[in-house]
């Protein structure tokens, strides 16, 4: 199962805030041992929402959504989601008992509209305010708000997903190559990936007065020893220097 992250809101595209959601949602990950496959930072704007919603809604992807599910009207995830799964908005009968419960008469009329949600959500409870997140099929829409939030991710994890554990690769090797440009590897890239699929090749290079290329697999530990191997040998069959990577230097 792949994993994304919707960020909206307008204040995060013009730095008015600035983001938390996407380090938090990784420390998150990385403690199940699972990882981001993508993310999408998204304004209010209704057609770009609905651009980001179609795309992510149209898979099976788990997906985190934070802001936009609250009552003003720059607020128009809720409807949008709606709109891309093609049903009603309605009142749903535990939002409104949790909003009714938390705030009583003040709950009308406009608090009460944060518990119209789209036509077969689930809620996500909030344990600071009670007005709950919603859930349809594998995507979670949260409040932009971390406090609430970040409480109602741990909550999804536990009880919806507690068997998604270790699904990022276990092993990884980086070799640090000098003297070589990436240019010059890029047949022997081409080799390894169309040979070993299930690997994760990455090359970044890094700018100087002495180039280099930091060269990575990530997967299976034998396979990540033999597609090394093969890339080692074009290295030095180049001339070129390459050394196990050490972190810092």
């Amino acid at each position: 199962m792949n994993i994304g992250a919707l960020i909206i809101g307008d204040e995060i595209l013009s730095g008015k805030r600035q983001d938390k959601h996407f380090a938090h949602l990784q420390s998150v990950l990385a403690k199940r041992e699972l990882e981001l496959s993508w993310t999408l930072i998204v304004g209010d704007d209704p057609q770009q929402l609905e651009r980001a919603l179609r795309f992510s809604m149209s898979s099976p992807d788990l997906v985190f959504s934070f802001g936009g599910i609250g009552a003003t009207p720059d607020d128009r995830t809720r409807q949008t989601a709606a709109l891309v799964k093609g049903v009603e908005i309605k009142p749903h009968p535990d939002a409104v008992k949790a909003i009714e419960g938390q705030f009583g008469e003040d709950a009308y009329p406009n608090r009460i509209l944060m518990g119209h949600l789209p036509e077969g959500s689930r809620i996500i409870p909030n344990t600071i305010n009670r007005v709950p997140g919603f859930s349809l099929d594998n995507h979670h829409f949260m409040p932009g708000f971390p406090e609430m939030s970040w409480p109602m991710l741990e909550w999804i994890l536990d009880t919806h997903y507690p068997h998604l554990q270790g699904l990022r690769p276990k092993s990884e090797r980086i070799i640090t190559i000098t003297k070589g440009r990436e240019s010059d590897l890029l047949p022997t890239m081409n080799e390894i990936v169309a040979q070993y699929p299930q690997l994760k090749l990455s090359s970044l290079p890094k700018l100087g007065a002495e180039p280099q290329i930091e060269f990575s697999l990530r997967g299976d530990a034998e396979q990540i020893e033999k597609a090394m191997q093969h890339v080692i040998a074009a290295v030095e069959a180049a001339g070129f220097i390459w050394s196990d990577y050490t972190p810092g230097k």
